[in-house]
This record gives structure tokens, sequence and C-alpha cells, in this order.
């Protein structure tokens, strides 16, 4: 990886890090020396501000990025920060982790992904306090200056309905609530006797209940309440009170809901965004109620992810097939939608986790997408290779307890292994097969995820199955090791042993398209592997395999050729022929859910070569000819069947019926007009 155009400012952060600038500069296949200061961000700041304005500038330091900018001014340079501290230098291995920071500095050299789409949120601030009657008119007092507020009481806890109507109070349980930041709607069905929209707080009830069963939140406590109805008498015309009233839902829209029940309404692992749940401790509310005050205005996050619904395999015809996307989603983005699913990009976490098990690639992560990582993953490794690194590990961990942990490491323990290079992503559960596989084939001997206590379990079980599937195919082709795992501390990096990987890495690019990449991986592994294997056995679920036709209950009636949305099994324009190709299945079970005779089987494997790709028959079946025109028009087992259940209808009884479903479409139509005895619609009297 060249540094043309760049400007490469390395410091050893007081001498901590051990730095070569001459290896360095031969590692980057620089030009220019480069030098190795010691206090840039003090004594030698002055040399970072000489450098600017003649190109793009890399800083070997995150921890003063701040500072940097702020030196920076009004220069327009792009500015670029890698932490080669605690990811390299702060190691026991640092004497050693030159290959490392130079695989480090070379894929911050890369040019920034392309920005993905953006997924627009307004909010003007109105916010909804769901909760116990005191928690939540508290609340709503301290907000009322900063935010449009309305309170739903959900239970009468102690409290006062405030002297002035400020802000609408309800009271009820809530039926329904849903959305997003600036679109959230909420039902809720009244349930107390009190209505307080239309109560005036006169307190008449208050001073008429014999058993002191309504307090100042106008709510009657209906354990107590004696059914004296001495309340119903006292408001009087004002009709506030109706113990007979029918429960109707009522339902309002918000742009922020704070929700202090106990049990939150909404239970999902990624929480909506505006939606704050802080229960009934204390410190949490305060916390919650702040970040409330700052969600007002306009704000965009990223569209996390890409959807094709053409070779979607949700489902046919209602049909079911491949749920996997719906099953890992912690947000709920994710809904059936006919044959296909949804997405709701205001709910999209970013997990990318929908896109890790989707196993055609209609689902797609794109904060980045995988050529873009895969990118940095083929600079990374082979800058590591070229400067002398062996035995590589990429480390994938995220930018936040990941990455907090990770430099923790550098600082409070010992630090990475030299030969274990990070690698940041958005969220860890993005990391697919694609990108696992591709990794070994540019030359990885490991990849480790790094996962933490914030990390759904259904993360983790997505990626422990990916992980298996990527294992039992480089273990078959010879490689041996353990190449793949997850990992909750950062110190048992140090316990990995070096794998097998490769001895040519791979020269290609990952594509935007999931089996492709696959395709290419694979295929890689297998040229350079010590074994030669055609057919490799997987574990069921695996996105790889073959179809077993039962011959004997097979009718060749071709549902299961419509049902594939991947166009594995095909046709044949001259013949009763069902043809399969297995590079394009995906195991999703469509053609096994459609077939009315049952006689499909899936068979998980990966079949490698060329002949993956070719079409081969399944079935065929002797034709079956018009007995009219002699076209053949289906199979003879399929036409016997249908003589069979249908020769004792009274449908079929009159003379030819029968003969006339040995016949093509065509030809039946002319039969039936030809035939003066068949009886027509107009043969039928009002």
């Amino acid at each position: 990886m060249s540094l043309e155009g760049k400007t490469l400012k390395v410091c050893s952060c007081n001498r901590t890090v051990a730095l070569d600038a001459r290896a360095l500069a031969a590692a980057l296949k620089s030009d220019a020396p480069i030098e190795v200061h010691h206090q840039l961000c003090r004594k030698d700041a002055a040399a970072f501000q000489a450098a600017l304005g003649e190109s793009d500038v890399i800083v070997a330091c995150t921890q003063e990025a701040p500072l940097f900018a702020e030196l920076a001014g009004g220069s327009s340079t792009a500015i670029k920060f890698v932490n080669l501290r605690e990811q390299a230098g702060w190691s026991t291995e640092g004497a050693r982790a030159m290959p490392k920071i130079a695989a480090l500095v070379a894929m911050a050299a890369l040019p920034e992904p392309e920005p993905a789409p953006a997924v627009e949120f307004k909010s003007s601030g109105q916010v909804l306090i769901i909760g116990p009657s005191a928690a939540a008119l508290d609340w709503a007092e301290r907000l009322a200056g900063q935010l449009e507020v309305s309170v739903l009481i959900t239970a009468a806890q102690g409290g006062e309905l405030p002297l002035e109507r400020k802000y609408p109070v309800w009271s009820g349980q809530v039926t329904q609530l849903s959305g997003w930041l600036g679109a959230f709607a909420v039902a809720w069905r009244q349930e107390n006797p009190i209505d307080l929209e239309v109560c005036t707080r006169c307190n008449a009830c208050v001073r008429a209940c014999p058993e002191q069963a309504i307090d100042f939140t106008y709510q009657i406590d209906l354990a107590k309440c004696k059914a004296h109805r001495d309340c119903v008498k006292a408001c009087g015309a004002i009709g506030a009170i109706d113990f007979s009233r029918a429960a109707t839902e009522r339902k309002e829209a918000f742009d922020l809901v704070l929700d202090l029940s106990r049990r939150p309404f909404i239970r999902t692992r990624q929480l909506p965004q505006g939606y704050l749940a802080p229960g009934d401790d204390a410190l949490e509310q305060a916390l919650a109620a702040q970040a409330l005050t700052g969600l007002v205005g306009e704000f965009e996050k990223p569209r996390f992810y890409s959807y094709s619904s053409r070779i979607c395999a949700h489902s046919r015809s209602g049909q079911p097939g491949c749920n996997q996307c719906i099953e890992v989603c912690s947000s709920g983005a994710i809904r059936a939608d006919g044959d296909h699913v949804k997405v709701e990009p205001h709910l999209c976490a970013g997990c990318g986790g929908c896109a890790t098990v989707c196993p055609s690639g209609a689902m797609s992560y794109a904060y980045p997408r995988v050529p873009d990582l895969g990118m940095r993953l083929k600079t990374l490794l082979r800058t590591y290779r070229e400067a002398g690194g062996r035995d590589a590990c990429v480390l994938l961990h995220d930018g936040e307890a990941g990455r907090a942990a990770l430099l923790g490491s550098g600082r409070h323990e010992k630090g990475l292994p030299a030969r274990v290079i990070p690698l940041e992503c958005f969220h860890v559960a993005s990391i697919g097969m694609d990108l696992l596989l591709g990794a070994i084939a540019y030359g990885a001997s490991q990849v480790a995820i790094f996962i933490t206590e914030k990390t759904a379990e259904t993360y983790v079980a997505a990626l422990e199955r990916e992980i298996g599937i990527a294992q039992t195919i480089v273990t078959a082709l010879g490689y041996a090791g353990k190449h793949f795992s997850l990992i909750r501390e950062i110190a048992e990096t140090w316990d990995a042993k070096p794998a097998a990987t490769v001895e040519e890495p791979a020269s290609f690019n990952l594509s935007p398209e999931k089996r492709t990449s696959l395709d290419f991986a694979i295929e890689h592994l297998a040229r350079h592997a010590s074994q030669a294997r055609e057919v490799i056995e997987l574990p069921q679920g695996a996105a790889f395999g073959a179809i077993s036709v039962n011959q004997d209950t097979c009718t060749l009636c071709k549902a299961c050729i419509g049902a594939c949305p991947e166009a594995a099994l095909l046709d044949s324009p001259d013949a009763p022929r069902l043809r399969f190709i297995e590079r394009n299945c995906v195991q999703c079970g469509l053609c096994v859910n459609t077939c009315p005779e049952n006689a499909l089987t899936l068979v998980p494997r990966l079949f490698l070569g060329a002949k993956a790709k070719q079409a081969v028959t399944l079935h065929e079946a002797e034709p079956f000819n018009c007995v009219r025109c002699g076209k053949p028009f289906g199979t003879r087992r399929m036409v016997d069947n249908m003589l069979g259940k249908l020769g004792a209808h009274s449908m079929f009884a009159a003379e030819g019926a029968l003969r006339r479903l040995q016949m093509c479409a065509d030809c039946r139509v002319v039969d039936m007009m030809g035939n003066q005895t068949e009886a027509t619609i107009f043969d039928y009297k009002k």
C-alpha cells in the first residue's frame, strides 16, 4: 500500500511505542523518509502544522484527535487518525509489531467508503410520559418547560395533578405502542370511572367520598370504593364520573415516549430511537429525561441495509420458506410482507444480522458494504504479509464496547499479540461467511470476533452457526487448526494457536453479491487445498446443498420450479424433465414445502468444481401425447393418476369426458365445441 499523495505523522508517545522509521517506510513503499516524532501533541506540534496544505495527512494518534483538529484550524487538508499505541505498540510484543503497524497505517490510507443513504427523523418534542402517577407527574413538571408534555397515568400511586391544566393528563392501560422517533402511535383503554379530560378538579368528589378512595390524582381506588356513588352525585352535571362507561380505546401520536413502567411496553433488544424506558430507577429516569431534551429537531441515520426482493426466499404462493432475517432481528424492524419481507428503516438498528443469515444475499449490509470491508481486509493482510508478518489473526470488533475493551487492554493489560490485527466494524453481527472465508482466502490464519455483553444472544447464535459451517469447509479442504472463533475477553487472543492458510493469497475483490463472494473464496481455498474434495457434507441449515427427488412419487408437475426464487430448479423445453443447478440452491425449502407429492428432500452439502454450475437432470418421465393431435403435453404418470382419481366422478360420466382429459389444452376446447351433446349454460332455464 503506497502513501502516495498522503503525509504520515507518527509519534512514539514519549518513546513508549517502538517505531522503526526506515522499516515502516519500506513496508509502506514510501519514497519519502518517515520521521518518528516523540511528542507530536506537545513540542513537535509545529511539525504537524507544517504538513498541512501539502496533501492529506494521516496522524498516528487518536487520543489527541480533538487537539490536532483544533491546530488545523480552517485548513482544507483532509486529516485521518489511526491508533498505533493501544492496538500495536502498547503490548508485550510491541517490539515485533512493525508489520501490524504498517498494516494499520495502510488501511487508514484507503479512501472512505461511499456513504450509505440516509433515513430521516423529525421531532417537534411532543413527548408522552407513561407510568405511575407520582413519577409521571413529577417528570412532566420538570420537562414541561422544555418539551410539549402529555401524561398517561397507568396506576394511581401518589402525586397530584397540577393546579394549572398546562398539559393533557389521561389515565388508562396501554393497548398498543409502536413507532419511532417522530412517529409513535399510542393507544390506550380508560378503565377508571373518572375521565381526566372531563374532570374540572373541583375536589367535590374528593370531599364526598366516605372511604377516601379518591385522592388528588382524581382517580378512584376501586379496592377501597364501596359503591356508594356519592362522588357521582357530587360531580353532577360535569359528568366526569361514570362507573358504567364502556371501555373505549383512544389513540394519539407523539414524537417521543418516556416509559416509566417497571415492565416496558416495548421489549425488543434494540429499542426504537425516541423511546426511553428507564423503569423505576431514579438515576436512569434522570438520564433518560436528559436524553429526551436533545431529541428535538431533524435527525438522520444511515440506511444500513439493501434488499432485493427478486431473490428473497421468504415465501412463494403462501408456502413458507426462509424466515431467518425476521428471527434474528433484535429491533423488530423486519416483518413478513406476502411472499417477501418488509424492513422499516426507521426501526433498523444497523446490526447487519439479517445480511449474515440471509442465504441468498437478498438482504445485504451497507454500512459499510461487503466490498468496502473486503478491501480493508485485503489491504490489511497484504501489507502485513509484505512487511514480514506471519500467521495474521484478524480481530473484528465494534466501535463502542469492543473498541473500549481493546484500548483498555493496551492500557491496563498486555495488549494484543503482534500477529493480531484489529479491524473495527459498526456491529459484529454483520460479519457473515463471505467475509470469514474471504479473510482466509486473503491469507489470514484466523478470524476472531469479539462479542460483548451488549451483543444479543440471537446474534451470537447466528455467528456461531456461520463460524461452524465455515470451519467445516476449511477443515474438509485440509487446512489444519481452528480458523474462526468468538471471544468474550481480549486476553483470549493470546491463547489462540496459528492455523494453516493458503500459500498464495487471493487477488479478487469481494462482490456486493453474497453468493458470488462465496464462490470466489471457496474456489480459491479449494484450488490451494492440501486435500482435493468434490463434496463436503454440511449440517442442516447450511445455505449450500442439493435436492433429492423420489422418482416413484414425483409426477413432474413442476410446481417446485415455479416456487424456486434462485433459478436452481429448471424446466426442459423438449421433454418432461426436472433439472437442477446446485450452485444456485440456498436450501430455503420452498420447493419441499410446495411439492404436492412430498417428493423432495433437502441435502445440505457443498459441491465443488465446475459441475456445480451445470444443470443436471433430477427426474424425467415418459411423455404423454395428446390422443387427438399427438402433441406431448404432460407425463404418462400424471395423466394416469388423474384418470384414476377422476374416473368415478359424476362430472366425467358423459361419453368422451375422460378421453378429453387425455387431450392437450387446445384439443380439449375444440372437442368440447364440436360435441353437440355437451351441456352449456344455455341449456339451463331460470
